[in-house]
């Protein structure tokens, strides 16, 4: 995200306006991945978002 979070959680969709809706998110303060905060449901606004990574 453009303030250095990151999120990570289940693609369930988007929108035109390229908001993405994440289930069982966790968001960690920065990519070292330390000390996970459970968000739950989130939607992240596109203007926001710096890059999508997938996770096979």
């Amino acid at each position: 995200m453009t303030d250095g979070r990151v999120l990570r959680g289940a693609f369930l969709c988007t929108d035109r306006d390229a908001n993405v809706i994440l289930g069982s998110c966790t968001e960690f303060l920065s990519t070292e991945h330390t000390e996970a905060r459970v968000l739950g449901l989130v939607m992240v606004p596109g203007r926001h978002i710096v890059s999508i990574y997938l996770d096979a």
